[in-house]
């Protein structure tokens, strides 16, 4: 049995529906997970900020344009009227519990049962669709078995039993449809698994069901070896480990959401990423063999933040770098990189939020310099510490382009460097041109030509 995902400009409007249907529709047992159609989550998210500041009339006049576009595509999606009754219904009921939010103190605990809203309408419309066309299936609502726990993780032990029960119950049916991104928390109320989540919902329930594979089905092929909104000319990379993926999505990769790799990765599951619009190319196949003797793709995130801390010797020096990452850990700031010395540490982080409490706190023993506006370009391949001559690849095809920080080390599947974000774009391009095209056999001037 297999998970096939789908994002939301996959079944952004009827056609693409209709397109979705006939992809699923081919013999074999599976669980289709459907994302909100495009834009209808930014939607609710604008509607949910109308409810924060109280500005109901903006709220109405969002929702009256919603429903709008989605009767027009009900219109367009079925041919017979009880079937378009039926969606009309389930959309009104969603919209009903959306506006019934405007009436009361707005918190952000209401704001995840408005912006969850847009799995339950797309996954409702697909299952009906499913029925008018008579093809056999059942709409598995995630309320009723995605579940997260009090750290906000998902309860892998508690989604596999009750999603196997589920399954138990139709042994003849070939396709299930649920809703990606919504689920409950511990306390039963609704909740989600955060932006981009329909990936890590397909991941959880390929690992609940043992599946034989994840298939998530983008509109572009596959997982490409460099930012294609950026450079131009780049390819689609057919194999990584999950390593390799786990990195891109961290540090960039728009197609695949980060958190969705490590379910896949701890049950050995491949995952396929496809195109919905070129449903017959090969796409990105991700399992945990790696392809050896090849740098393959790189990913840049943006917003980044920079910031070196250097020991003023006020405090023994085996104590220096507890102090300063128990200090980021209080204010619950990630670090994406870090680099140190005996009396230094520089780091890279991606949210500042609270960075001027924490530089009041490390001023006291150390001197604090910042650097904003930077971007982190992480490189990935066979990067192994024996291997000859990929450092000098990467550094040269970067030779013309200051670099902030190099980190190297913690993993053999990559290296990261921080620069200006004024020049990611130049150093997406000379990776690009230097880099991806060779194996690291290739004698290092030739790769530089």
């Amino acid at each position: 049995m297999k998970v096939m995902k789908f994002g939301g400009t996959s079944v952004g409007s009827a056609e693409r529906m209709k397109h979705v249907a006939s992809l699923i529709n081919d013999g074999e047992r599976k669980i289709v997970v459907i994302s909100a159609m495009a834009d209808t989550t930014n939607t609710l998210v604008d509607i949910a900020n109308c409810f924060y500041h109280k500005e109901t009339e903006q709220a109405k006049q969002i929702l009256e344009q919603l429903n709008n576009q989605y009767t027009d595509e009900i219109e367009h999606l079925y041919h017979t009227a009880d079937i378009k009754t039926k969606a009309l219904d389930l959309i009104k009921n969603s919209l009903d519990t959306i506006w019934s939010y405007s009436f009361v103190p707005f918190t952000m605990f209401d704001e995840k049962i408005v912006v969850g809203q847009g799995e339950i309408m797309s996954a409702g419309m697909m299952y009906l669709y499913l029925q008018e066309q008579g093809i056999p299936s059942v709409l598995l609502p995630a309320l009723d078995f995605m579940r997260i726990t009090k750290d906000s993780e998902p309860d892998l032990e508690y989604t596999e039993q009750k999603l196997q029960d589920k399954l138990a119950a139709y042994p003849d049916i070939p396709i299930f449809i649920t809703q990606g991104f919504i689920c409950r928390n511990a306390f039963g109320e609704m909740d989600n698994l955060a932006r981009g989540g329909s990936d890590y919902s397909a991941s959880i329930i390929g690992a609940a069901i043992h599946a034989s594979e994840i298939q998530i089905w983008t509109d572009i092929d596959g997982l490409h070896n460099n930012d294609p909104r950026v450079v131009r000319h780049t390819e689609p990379v057919r194999q990584l480990n999950f390593d390799e993926a786990a990195k891109l999505a961290h540090f960039g990769a728009k197609i695949l959401h980060p958190t969705c790799i490590e379910p896949a990765k701890r049950n050995n599951i491949p995952v396929r990423l496809l195109n919905t619009f070129t449903p017959d190319a090969p796409g990105t196949l991700i399992t945990n063999w790696a392809e050896k003797g090849r740098i393959k793709a790189a990913a840049a995130k943006d917003n980044i933040t920079y910031v070196n801390i250097r020991s003023r010797r006020l405090i023994p020096n085996h104590k220096f770098l507890s102090l300063v990452f128990d200090i980021f850990a209080k204010y619950k700031i990630a670090i994406d990189l870090v680099t140190t010395s005996e009396v230094s540490v520089s780091m890279a982080i991606d949210d500042d939020r609270f960075l001027a409490e924490v530089i009041k706190e490390l001023e006291e023993f150390a001197l604090i310099q910042v650097d904003r506006d930077m971007v982190i370009i992480c490189v990935v391949g066979d990067l192994e510490w024996q291997n000859i001559g990929f450092e000098a690849r990467i550094i040269n095809a970067l030779k013309d382009i200051p670099v902030r920080m190099i980190s190297y080390g913690g993993s053999n599947s990559n290296v990261s460097l921080v620069l200006r974000a004024s020049d990611k774009a130049k150093a997406l391009e000379a990776l690009n041109s230097h880099v991806f095209f060779e194996s690291l056999e290739t004698e290092p001037h030739s790769a530089l030509c």
